[in-house]
């Protein structure tokens, strides 16, 4: 398929390059021109100087910047997608943002005969580069179907959730699970610590029965040797968390532990970990 993918950040970079080793037609747009020439460098495909002349003719177009008003430019503004993206083309937003923005621009691209699918993944910048993505999408089961298989170059699990939104809702559910198990994760290398414990054995140990889980696979041993120059910034997660609160409020569910570590990277944020891993939750808990 000729296919666009505007935003190239840790994310997009490498699931640009999936779409391109797998002999899509792609063209590429990033709003720091010397990334798009990096990625040119090492991928077969071309870029432009906006979202508009990337998406010129494509037939699915992929976008993956920071938040809602990032998307907005990309999508809506002067020299936005929706200004070229022909009749029966598809936009597919891997963006992690409200559902809200995913709603409002489902409708208006309707009313150009344009499909469109929200597409939040997870599984970081590993899984990006691995091509091992869970995507949570939310949309037409039509334009999923044709969506669906371009996704399949760099996700390991790719499933229609829903309506347009269900993506992003079932990623904020992603999100408000995983800051519990950041912060129990961070409390209990901080309590095997204070306990004269050998830690890497009792993670070894306790990682084989019921206390597993991807973030105690992948960051217990990060954690422990102080490194976290890597992985998914803090900043984002507040970003992400701050949706999930604003979405709590609509619809009136208790999200205490998630507002509880929304503060706490607060803290990190005010330590100068905003773009440490989230995992640096175990930073203020070694600091008091």
């Amino acid at each position: 398929m000729k296919i666009a993918f505007i935003g190239l950040g840790v994310m997009g970079y490498p699931m640009a390059g999936h779409l391109s080793t797998s002999g899509h037609e792609v063209c590429v747009y990033n709003r720091t021109n010397a990334k798009a020439e990096r990625w040119l460098q090492t991928h077969k495909g071309t870029s432009k100087a906006t979202p508009a002349a990337a998406a010129l003719d494509a037939d699915i177009v992929f976008t993956c910047v920071g938040n809602d008003s990032d998307l907005n430019q990309v999508t809506l503004g002067p020299d936005g997608v929706i200004k070229t993206m022909k009749e029966g083309a598809i936009l597919v937003d891997h963006t992690t943002a409200s559902a809200d923005i995913e709603r409002a621009l489902s409708s208006t691209l309707a009313l150009s005969g344009i499909g469109f699918i929200d597409a939040p993944v997870s599984g970081g910048q590993l899984g990006a580069e691995k091509g091992q993505l869970t995507i949570m999408c939310g949309g037409n089961e039509d334009h999923f179907e044709v969506a669906k298989p371009v996704m399949d170059c760099y996700g390991k699990q790719v499933t229609l959730m829903g309506e347009c939104g269900a993506g992003q809702l079932t990623k904020m559910v992603n999100q408000i699970c995983i800051a519990g198990l950041i912060q129990s994760l961070a409390e209990g290398v901080q309590f095997a610590t204070k306990a004269g414990l050998n830690v890497e054995q009792v993670f070894d140990v306790i990682g084989k029965g019921a206390a597993q889980s991807w973030q105690m696979d992948n960051r217990h041993k990060t954690m422990i040797e102080d490194r976290f120059d890597h992985g998914f910034a803090v900043d984002w997660m507040r970003k992400d968390l701050a949706i999930c609160l604003e979405e709590a409020r609509r619809n009136e569910s208790s999200l205490p532990v998630a507002a509880l570590v929304d503060q706490f990277y607060s803290e990190v944020q005010r330590m100068g970990g905003g773009r440490w891993d989230t995992s640096s939750l175990l930073k203020r808990l070694l600091l008091r």
